[in-house]
């Protein structure tokens, strides 16, 4: 059950009738993230998490420290990440420490990967695939989270958002495991066969397991986090990919809200009723959201009471 901290969070969040408050800006500046992070209305307190993906050695794509220091100067924060489960650059911790450089966020900023030194178990409200979601360990050392997603397209979920950042971004490559298999296995070697990863509607197993997760570490948190995605370099492909392909769509801005689910809501539907053009396509990312039947996160998340697809979208820009 919901705790009456985030409860009482999440009605912060929603204006009459039931609709939650989604903010947007169309700069996509230093100045406007910390202008956003404010128009909430809800400060981050305390040890701050300020969770992004540090991106895949060779991604170009990824939140360059550049534009989101000044707010994570302004909270103080420390950048949090945890290992990937499929091979590549970050999956082994020293190899990850060195993507994290090669991408200039140590130089900059104070970064924790998460699980480099072991993972714990917190609880999950909804049990219908995972019994429990695995984190890196120093999830335990953080009051507040900033989830700062970069919102784009995704080869398993159709897109990335902030609840994929709260999921698979959160959870540490066992659970990682566990959630892609949704609870088969946490075990890498596993996690990828065709018996734990088998066709059918195993893809929707695997959305609800990653809203499961979210919600996780939303309750886990007490509800103090924010949601903040970035609309930027929307590739077809994840920042986890190290060679993604180029971005059809243009940059369309910066949305915010203290409801998870509305932020993604809002997200997809910017892009899915944008009247695209020559050299300014979104039918691209569309076949990739659709291809992975990815938008069920959002119907499944809001069943699970992690949070609502009404919105109401407030411009910060007037």
């Amino acid at each position: 059950m919901r705790t009456l901290a985030a409860a009482l969070m999440l009605m912060m969040t929603t204006a009459a009738f039931g609709q939650s408050k989604v903010y947007m800006t169309k700069e996509i500046t230093p100045e406007s993230l910390v202008k956003i992070y404010k128009a909430l209305g809800v400060e981050a307190k305390g040890r701050v998490a300020v969770k992004i993906s540090t991106g895949e050695g060779g991604n170009t794509h990824y939140l360059k420290p550049t534009l989101i220091r000044q707010l994570v100067d302004e909270v103080n924060g420390t950048i949090v990440e945890c290992n990937t489960a499929y091979g590549g650059s970050r999956q082994d911790p020293q190899k990850h420490w060195q993507t994290i450089h090669e991408h200039g966020f140590d130089s900059i900023f104070a970064v924790d990967l998460m699980d480099e030194f072991g993972q714990i178990r917190i609880p999950i409200q909804d049990k219908k695939h995972l019994k429990y979601d695995i984190v890196g360990e120093h999830l335990a050392n953080y009051d507040f989270m900033i989830n700062l997603a970069h919102f784009k397209g995704h080869a398993m979920g159709g897109f990335g958002g902030v609840m994929k950042n709260a999921s698979i971004g959160v959870a540490s490559t066992a659970g990682k495991c566990y959630i892609h298999s949704a609870g088969k296995t946490d075990d890498p070697a596993l996690a990828w066969s065709p018996e734990y990863l088998a066709a059918g509607d195993t893809q929707d197993m695997f959305l609800e397991s990653m809203a499961a997760a979210a919600q996780a570490v939303h309750n886990y948190f007490s509800g103090q986090v924010i949601y903040i995605n970035v609309m930027n370099n929307m590739s077809v492909d994840c920042d986890c990919d190290g060679h993604p392909a180029k971005p059809e769509l243009q940059d369309m801005g910066i949305m915010a809200s203290l409801d998870p689910v509305a932020v993604d809501q809002a997200c997809l539907d910017k892009v899915f009723n944008y009247k695209g053009k020559p050299g300014d396509d979104n039918r691209p990312l569309i076949k990739r959201i659709n291809r992975q039947h990815g938008t069920y996160i959002t119907d499944y998340a809001e069943q699970i009471g992690l949070g609502s697809r009404k919105y109401t979208l407030i411009d910060i820009d007037k």
